[in-house]
């Protein structure tokens, strides 16, 4: 006999499917939401789909946006002249809440992962390449975490771009290492972003 009726049980496998949500939070969730206003309920189910419809990538640097270009890509406060390369989108939050960097970002959308398929060529490695050629850009910031892979991926790149004659840097370790960027608060990271080192 199953322990739940079927459109409960069917919730919370949903659920589990989400990163960092397990059997038991999944329940949580699940019975909290069978517990809401039916509004409370249809406003999240419809947020999650105005989310899947309306955002797309950014044709410039890959963040998420609901307008192409981005909010970032699109500001002529900015500085054209610095490119922060992260690994996903969340990535950029806490960097800007230190409010300590104005220039622009590039979305790998990942880190180099041989182990699991993740190669160059899934990564957004060479529209960042051509943002270059334009030579506006005199220095790229590598921000990726602080893990093997985002190691490995800082120090391939520093060997693709070094060569064109743009200045390479990489976030100082003011993150602990096996951490990611979005824990961060504020100090921390700013602190990274000022102890970066030339790569």
């Amino acid at each position: 006999m199953p322990d739940f009726a079927e459109p409960i049980a069917n919730l919370v496998e949903q659920l589990k499917r989400l990163p960092g949500i397990g059997q038991k939070t999944a329940q949580r969730l699940a019975f909290h939401l069978l517990r809401a206003d039916r509004e409370e309920s249809e406003s999240l189910a419809a947020a999650i789909l105005a989310a899947k419809n309306n955002l797309r990538e950014c044709s410039i640097c890959n963040n998420v946006t609901d307008t192409d270009p981005c909010l970032y890509c699109r500001n002529p406060a900015r500085a054209h002249k610095s490119i922060c390369v992260v690994e996903e989108p969340h990535n950029i939050v806490p960097i800007e809440k230190t409010r300590g960097y104005n220039g622009l970002y590039h979305v790998l959308g990942g880190t180099l992962s041989p182990l699991n398929g993740i190669g160059p060529d899934q990564l957004k490695i060479k529209s960042l390449l051509e943002r270059l050629k334009k030579g506006t850009v005199e220095e790229i910031i590598i921000a990726t975490n602080p893990t093997t892979e985002g190691e490995a991926t800082a120090v391939y790149l520093s060997k693709l771009i070094k060569p064109l004659g743009v200045r390479v840097t990489r976030i100082g370790m003011g993150i602990p290492v096996g951490s990611d960027l979005e824990y961060a608060d504020e100090v921390t990271m700013s602190k990274a972003m000022e102890g970066r080192r030339e790569l």
